[in-house]
């Protein structure tokens, strides 16, 4: 009886510590699994969902309002103009990586042109695909490395084929040009970031006419002047009468240049830009050259001098200066 003691006990306990062994080795327990596969399916929030939260702890909530593009909801916020008739509404879309408040031309215009009889509605973009350094999807296993066959037998069932089959099966689909998000689907990214952002404006532009705006007038900052040249090139909404660009800036992977777009369009269109900076002067020259090749062009550029080190002075020029060309009768 001692005999099957000694004999069973190790057998037993050797049953019991495999599976826990097995599980260490690993470095998963059944619960951690389970918590892990939960978190792999959570997908992340967009940076402008965050900045959104942000600003909503931020602005009063009277100024906050969400506006439906599509089966999108986006944070937009809307200052009255102080005025029993106001000039009408000031669409202002920020360029990419600024919120619908940013410290920059697009917060001070929001909140001073209320007192010059116009109403504002600012609004962000969506994050781009076309501005993603990596592809939004998975990336595929990498594929176990080969073994070492130069001194294994080789199998007796196996056909001499079957490794090419398994490798074909396994292997990764190959990035085809029109796939959004991955190298090589710039076309299809950019038509993409395209609807996104034109749905917010249509949802701007008819909050505005909500409002009963006798003119609509959209301002774009940065890249953010860029699509909102694009939307009117694009969608030509007959509710918006003027474009107001400033600071404008082509976004790296677009497919059009603002120099085609710009001289083209059938509004109105006054170019910001600040004179002292090399690159923006140049850039905007190509788009003046531009719209001197084209008779009868609504276009028309204004030089600004950047005050660095004096932020409330430059911006207050820029207000004016924006607010003359819009209103010629309000300037001091």
């Amino acid at each position: 009886m001692l005999s099957l003691y000694r004999t069973t006990l190790p057998t037993l306990c050797l049953t019991l510590i495999l599976p826990c062994t097995v599980l260490a080795e690993d470095g998963k327990t059944p619960e951690t699994t389970k918590d892990a596969a939960a978190v792999q399916r959570q997908p992340l929030a967009e940076r402008s969902q965050e900045d959104a939260l942000a600003l909503e702890r931020q602005v009063p909530k009277e100024e906050q309002q969400t506006l439906q593009a599509g089966s999108d909801n986006f944070l937009a916020l809307w200052k009255p103009a102080n005025s029993p008739s106001p000039h009408g509404v000031l669409v202002i879309l920020a360029g990419a990586g600024e919120t619908a408040d940013w410290p920059k031309t697009v917060g001070p215009l929001r909140r001073k042109f209320p007192d010059a009889e116009w109403g504002t509605l600012s609004l962000s973009l969506p994050d781009l695909l076309t501005e993603s350094p990596v592809a939004r999807s998975e990336s595929p296993a990498p594929a176990p490395e080969a073994a070492d066959t130069s001194k294994a037998a080789p199998a007796k069932d196996t056909p001499a084929d079957a490794n090419a089959n398994i490798a074909q099966a396994t292997a990764p689909e190959a990035e085809t040009p029109d796939a959004p998000g991955v190298a090589g689907g710039g076309a299809s990214s950019d038509s993409t970031d395209a609807e996104r952002i034109f749905a917010r404006l249509d949802a701007a532009v008819a909050y505005a006419q909500q409002q009963n705006a006798r003119s609509i007038v959209v301002i774009g900052n940065g890249s953010g002047a860029y699509w909102a040249t694009r939307y009117l090139s694009e969608r030509q909404p007959a509710q918006v009468q003027k474009l107001v660009l400033v600071a404008a800036q082509t976004p790296s992977k677009a497919e059009h240049s603002l120099d085609s777009l710009t001289p083209s369009l059938k509004v109105p269109t006054a170019d910001f830009y600040y004179s002292d900076q090399e690159q923006a002067r140049q850039a905007a020259r190509q788009r003046l050259q531009a719209s001197k090749r084209l008779k009868d062009s609504n276009y028309r550029q204004v030089a600004l001098t950047a005050m660095p080190g004096n932020r409330t002075a430059e911006q207050e020029q820029l207000f004016r200066r924006i607010r003359g060309w819009l209103s010629p009768s309000q300037v001091d």
